[in-house]
């Protein structure tokens, strides 16, 4: 494999966000990120690849140690001009390589003195400090393309003074925060880092042509996803065996619990598969009001809290058996006028709203053919998909927006998020399709590409959210 391809150190002071910003511009969770200075005691590198071919390749480094002793040596060594002083920086590795006081300095020089460019990183929400000199001065030895990046880890902002100061030593200084940064942050520092190097400006800019790609395809195939997962769930048929011509109490909540699992399975991996697109692995998830289980996903309290309006609970509740024609207008408008005299006669409370018993259908088949199978599904309640659909979405737009470098857990518990994803107009171009799915018809071609479209355009709505 060729070896053209753009390289960075990443380097600094122990506890600065090396490694963060490594794994920010990697799209790699894996790397270990500490609040302890020394979490990165060896380089290690990381390539970006898409399609098999790597586009640019990062090095974690460890945080500078020794940097006065590491300069008084290099200044030793007597008058050296500047076409020189990256042989003696090179001296220096080859001599101490072995030694263990200058571990640390060896391990980040060596990637730039094998053609690596810089990449200075400070946390710009502490004071300036005369004493990053040095760090500055040695990698200024080393005599490669080089830039800075202030990040902000705390709440103060120094970046004035710290611009003046870098801009001594550096050819651009850039802000970047890896714990934010999104797509479009991504893609402004490689079009800064294209101007490090002649050489580098045709690489660096095929690898943003790359990855607007390849983000492209991610929401491509998350919406590809999220539709595949609504078919599976409208469309889903739990069946038993039966050995009697009617089914027992028993036999009838063992099939709903069957059910009821499978849903929340479907649910899972979908949302593993998400994460699996954006290349999030392992994420932890703040869920307590959605547990992924019959006890949460599918109580009434998860249907009060996680469902739609109450307003469209309320329609649909007192709607049920009506949802054909111009009945169906009701459930994803609803009429001021009209929701005041169902509001009088809805009784019931949380359950009636969310017409929980009608979540689906339950059936006895099969009596004269000797076979006999207790039917739980397809999903019959109008409501439920859009809960699904919204906590799909959401889900899908928080990995989206996720940087690599976070490794906290993501908060699921946004109250009725739903309700701000799923809008009227929306359930209107989507039930058509939903009473399709539930009737197990086959959908034309166009008629799927319009509901991947509808959900497209959600998906970009909350990705554009700030």
């Amino acid at each position: 494999m060729s070896n053209s391809y753009p390289k960075f150190a990443v380097v600094g002071h122990p506890n600065k966000g090396k490694s963060s910003i490594v794994a920010s511009l990697a799209l790699d969770d894996s790397i270990q990120i500490g609040n302890t200075p020394g979490t990165t005691q060896v380089k290690r590198g990381f390539p970006l690849k898409v399609d098999g071919k790597i586009v640019y390749e990062l090095f974690d480094t460890p945080g500078f140690q020794r940097a006065r002793r590491v300069f008084a040596w290099l200044e030793a060594q007597g008058e050296v001009p500047a076409n020189k002083r990256a042989d003696v920086v090179r001296k220096f590795v080859f001599e101490h390589k072995e030694n263990p006081r200058f571990r640390d300095e060896v391990e980040l020089l060596e990637p730039i003195l094998n053609g690596a460019g810089v990449i200075y990183v400070v946390d710009a929400s502490k004071p300036y400090g005369a004493e990053y000199e040095v760090e500055m001065e040695i990698l200024r030895w080393c005599g490669q393309p080089s830039m800075a990046i202030l990040n902000l880890i705390g709440d103060e902002d120094y970046r004035d003074e710290w611009s003046q100061a870098l801009g001594q030593y550096f050819r651009m200084v850039r802000t970047y925060n890896p714990m934010s940064a999104g797509h479009e942050e991504h893609i402004e520092l490689l079009e800064s880092m294209a101007q490090l190097k002649e050489e580098w400006t045709k690489p660096i800019k095929e690898a943003i042509k790359v990855l607007e790609r390849l983000h492209e395809q991610k929401i491509e195939q998350s919406v590809k996803e999220i539709s595949d997962y609504m078919g599976r769930v409208l469309s889903f048929v739990y069946s038993v065996k039966l050995l009697t011509d009617e089914a027992s109490s028993e036999q009838k909540e063992y099939a709903k619990d069957g059910y009821r699992s499978k849903i929340v399975n479907f649910e899972k991996r979908e949302r593993e598969s998400i994460e699996h697109i954006w290349s999030h692995h392992n994420v932890e998830k703040q869920e307590s009001s959605l547990e992924l289980d019959e006890v949460g996903l599918f109580s009434k309290e998860s249907a009060s809290i996680f469902g739609l309006s109450q307003k469209e609970l309320v329609i649909t509740a007192a709607s049920t058996g009506a949802m054909t024609g111009a009945g169906l207008d009701l459930v994803v408008g609803g009429s001021s006028f009209f929701l005041g005299t169902l509001i009088g006669g809805v009784v019931g409370g949380v359950g009636a709203m969310f017409g929980f018993d009608n979540l689906y259908e339950v059936k006895v088949l099969g009596q004269n053919l000797g076979k006999r199978e207790l039917t739980i599904g397809p999903m019959q309640n109008l409501n439920f998909p859009y809960v699904l659909l919204g906590r799909a979405l959401y889900h899908a737009s928080l990995m989206a927006k996720r940087s690599h470098a976070l490794r906290g857990s993501i908060n699921l518990e946004e109250n009725s998020f739903t309700e701000k994803i799923i809008t009227a107009d929306m359930r209107k171009s989507l039930e058509k399709i939903h009473h399709k799915l539930r009737k197990k018809e086959e959908l034309k071609e166009e008629e799927f590409r319009e509901y991947q479209a509808v959900l497209k355009e959600s998906f970009l709505a909350l990705l554009s959210r700030v």
